[in-house]
């Protein structure tokens, strides 16, 4: 293939709107977190049309097919057309992100230390 028709991942990454800066796009390459063909990609390693690539982004993972290549990020539309999603895995990452929707919070919702009156209701409560 020529070099036209290949491009870098990160590049391609960020084109495709799955991150927001290059930097961040390196830094998962480099971070293990894209993986093309089923092994960890590499900074220098030429993405081509019809290459599988697997993204992990916090709890969530894309599995897509590269349709079309681009340096230059787009409008939305443009990047939706560069791969073509799984279904099964666009599947499971809904369901997932509906799970962690309705799951209970699990960050601490006091607001720093108690006040005098709130200690005090805490020890009445606990029978001190």
């Amino acid at each position: 293939m020529s070099d036209e028709a290949r491009a870098r991942p990160r590049a391609t990454d960020r084109a495709a709107r799955f991150f927001k800066t290059r930097a961040l796009a390196a830094a998962a390459v480099g971070g293990g977190k894209v993986e093309v063909g089923g092994a960890r990609a590499k900074r220098a390693k030429l993405l081509a049309v019809g290459d599988r690539l697997r993204i992990r982004r916090g709890p969530f993972e894309y599995s897509v097919v590269v349709r079309a290549l681009s340096e230059h990020r787009g409008p939305p539309a443009v990047a939706a057309a560069l791969y073509e999603e799984n279904a099964e895995g666009k599947r499971l990452r809904e369901q997932l992100a509906e799970q962690l929707r309705v799951a209970p919070s699990l960050r601490y919702e006091g607001k720093g230390r108690p006040t005098k009156r709130e200690r005090r209701e805490i020890e009445r409560l606990r029978g001190e």
